[in-house]
């Protein structure tokens, strides 16, 4: 189980309330793995998202000892493109990198995970007229904060480990505060 994929998966279900996720979707034909395929039936939306959770050290991928966050991502959402539009034609499509962590180094450092966000952003642009939704530090901590709501509607049992994990969280930290309070009660009886 990839943690990050299943926060997307369980983003796409219950908050963008996709019917179908596929998570590592193999695309033979275009020779690569989606992470996380959401598919909204009714308004005919696809969301295609690739995942890094990379914690300590950002957005990191490495070839030869060198960083290579721009080749990697441009390659997988070209690829991702061309899929969804071979196999999705009549759909509106989402294209979104998920990453907790994003990295700003500096303007005058030669290696800046925010400078190769912006070059991914820019390459896909420039070929196919597309934009990719980063959701990255601030914005993927507010999908966490979406994600945390609705799991404290809910009492039911989720399938999603996710959604059941912040439920439990919720609840039982709304067990402590009502225990708390009791115990605030009996040390000063009014």
């Amino acid at each position: 189980m990839n943690v990050g994929e299943e926060i997307v998966a369980a983003y796409l279900q219950y908050v963008k309330h996709c019917e179908f996720i596929q998570q590592n979707l193999y695309t033979p034909d275009v020779q690569g793995e989606i992470d996380v395929v959401g598919i909204n039936l009714e308004p005919k939306e696809l969301y295609v998202c690739e995942v890094a959770t990379h914690l300590t050290t950002g957005l990191r991928y490495v070839k030869d000892r060198q960083p290579n966050n721009v080749q990697k991502l441009t390659d997988k959402f070209a690829r991702d493109i061309e899929y969804a539009n071979k196999y999705f034609d009549d759909y509106t499509k989402y294209f979104m990198l998920w990453s907790p962590i994003i990295k700003h180094s500096g303007q005058d450092t030669k290696h800046d995970q925010m400078r190769d966000i912006e070059q991914i952003r820019d390459n896909i642009k420039a070929k196919y007229e597309i934009e990719i939704d980063f959701v990255t530090n601030e914005k993927f901590s507010a999908c966490l904060d979406e994600l945390r709501k609705v799991a404290a509607k809910e009492t039911k049992e989720f399938k999603s480990v996710i959604l059941r994990y912040m439920q439990v969280e919720f609840y039982l930290g709304k067990h402590l505060k009502n225990i708390q309070r009791k115990n605030l009660k009996k040390a000063n009886p009014k």
